[in-house]
């Protein structure tokens, strides 16, 4: 089987690249604006919190996967045909309350904490993103959310990637963003080995210093001490920083994106909006200009490019509603 060959990455990409890690001391007086945030409590059954005006509720649900039963965390808003929200890391359902607040008066929406993160399982299991997708796709049936639309960002559109080729019969239509799709080259992903090596690094041993050095790293909009706040707390529940470098040691970026050019973009059916930010520093927006040739078999297939860097879906919330918004009328 011939394999694909990195692409080059774009002149402008590469100098955005340039020294943009950011330093340990800016990192540091930006984690002493948070010394004072502690632990949230956890959530149980039928907990409500009101967002916005948006009552939000907190479910737990036990469902089969790795050969046992896996607890599932997720949280609902509004009713209707369901939209399923998947988010990356280091974050949680939060990521997306500003959209579950936007269409919670037409559309059921439903934002899992992905197993390993926030308050869904967190003990050893099957870490590879297609088991993981499967196991999530096994919960949405059993609490009966049979046919949906799905948005994923950075690591959930990973495991939504595998539910929309794997699943066509189910998933109406696909939000996909800030994920590498048909182009990659290593070099954008100096995270790697970082998140793969965190258990004997200790580089997420402390989850409020590595919540905010993601973000300082790759956001391009200010996000607000509130939710930046909330954000924290919701990747500080434990077992996390022992979790989610499992997903790291049961697969590569590589292998990720063999699978897509080989398997799963040619096997996506329906709608596909891809939703990438406009100065995403680690995702060039040249590779994404040409969605369509790389999704054949999609009934429709339109890109759009944020405003915001990385984590678009806080950094321009009202442009990311948007996009969706097109999504759901394709």
């Amino acid at each position: 089987m011939e394999t694909p060959e990195y692409t080059p990455i774009p002149e402008r990409a590469a100098q955005a690249m340039a020294g943009f890690i950011p330093s340990e001391e800016s990192i540091d007086k930006k984690v002493a604006q948070f010394a004072h945030i502690s632990p949230r409590d956890e959530d149980k059954e039928g907990d409500t919190e009101v967002i916005d005006g948006v009552t939000f509720t907190h479910h737990f649900v036990d469902a089969p996967g790795d050969y046992d039963v896996i607890r599932w965390h997720y949280v609902e808003a509004g009713v209707g045909e369901a939209i399923v929200f998947l988010h990356g890391i280091p974050d949680s359902w939060y990521q997306w309350h500003p959209q579950m607040v936007a269409f919670a008066s037409s559309y059921r929406c439903i934002a899992v904490d992905l197993k390993g993160y926030g308050q869904s399982e967190k003990s050893a299991g099957d870490y590879r993103h297609e088991g993981a997708a499967e196991e999530l796709y096994t919960m949405l049936q059993q609490i009966g959310v049979t046919k949906f639309n799905i948005v994923g960002h950075d690591r959930g559109s990973v495991q939504a990637d595998f539910i929309a080729a794997n699943h066509p019969e189910s998933v109406l239509r696909y939000g996909r963003g800030e994920q590498h799709l048909y182009h990659f080259n290593p070099v954008l992903a100096p995270q790697e080995a970082l998140f793969r090596d965190a258990p004997w690094t200790g580089a997420m041993e402390d989850p409020k210093r590595f919540a905010v050095w993601v973000y300082t790293w790759i956001t391009n909009r200010p996000i607000s001490d509130e939710v930046m706040a909330r954000v924290i707390q919701e990747y500080a529940y434990p077992g996390i920083v022992r979790a989610v470098p499992r997903y790291f040691n049961s697969s590569t970026f590589r292998q990720e994106w063999l699978t897509r050019r080989r398997r799963l973009l040619k096997a996506w059916t329906c709608p596909v909006v891809i939703m990438q930010g406009y100065g995403s520093k680690t995702q060039p927006r040249e590779f994404y200009e040409k969605a369509r040739e790389y999704i054949p078999n999609a009934k429709d297939v339109a890109v759009h490019f944020m405003p915001g860097g990385h984590f678009w879906t806080l950094e321009c919330p009202d442009e990311t509603t948007e996009a969706i918004r097109h999504l759901l009328t394709m």
